[in-house]
């Protein structure tokens, strides 16, 4: 098995690019992912999976606090993924220059989105690598644009030197990550 051809493979697997915001004392945070996914297919009990990688500030905020917005982003919006995916909220305000409110939960909700959902955190799995947390839809709301951003779309979009960035980040996180895939109870049987 080629693990590169088997992540461009897995890579078929990738969500709409998604924003992820949560609240903690007061520090707001945000972060750019593409493993989000629906969850129910029951109209009135609105789910979602989000995976979260353990070193992500974010991912510290959501298991602390149990909550986070989740907002589908719209194909106008790759300045906004350089914005919130190229930095770590440990060093900069992430959303210091981006229009949001707080929702129900007290996360951000982006002001500028193609769809929005505010959620608890209502049960959660680690995988060694992340977590991957269900959380329940409390409050949901549509914005603009006509279709989401796709990974491919946003790949094709990025400014070079961001293109650039985005390999070499992405080799980083994975270099980061394999030691920790292991990292996890697997279920007995």
């Amino acid at each position: 098995m080629d693990p590169s051809q088997t992540y461009e493979l897995l890579r078929n697997l990738t969500t709409p690019v998604v924003a992820i915001t949560s609240a903690r004392n007061g520090k707001l945070n945000a972060m750019i992912s593409d493993g989000a996914v629906r969850c129910s297919i029951v109209p009135d009990v609105p789910r979602v999976l989000v995976q979260i990688n353990v070193f992500h500030l974010t991912h510290e905020i959501v298991r602390e606090t149990g909550r986070f917005a989740l907002q589908l982003l719209h194909a106008d919006q790759v300045d906004l993924v350089t914005k919130l995916g190229f930095v770590s909220g440990r060093e900069v305000d992430k959303l210091a220059d981006v229009p949001h409110r707080l929702g129900a939960t007290g996360c951000p909700i982006l002001e500028d989105c193609y769809a929005w959902f505010d959620c608890t955190v209502i049960n959660r799995m680690a995988t060694g690598i992340s977590t991957i947390f269900l959380g329940q839809v409390m409050d949901t709301g549509r914005g603009r644009g006509e279709e989401v951003l796709t990974p491919a779309r946003l790949r094709s979009a990025l400014p070079p030197e961001y293109l650039d960035q985005y390999v070499r980040q992405l080799a980083e996180a994975q270099d980061r990550a394999r030691p920790l895939a292991w990292q996890f109870t697997p279920i007995a049987e």
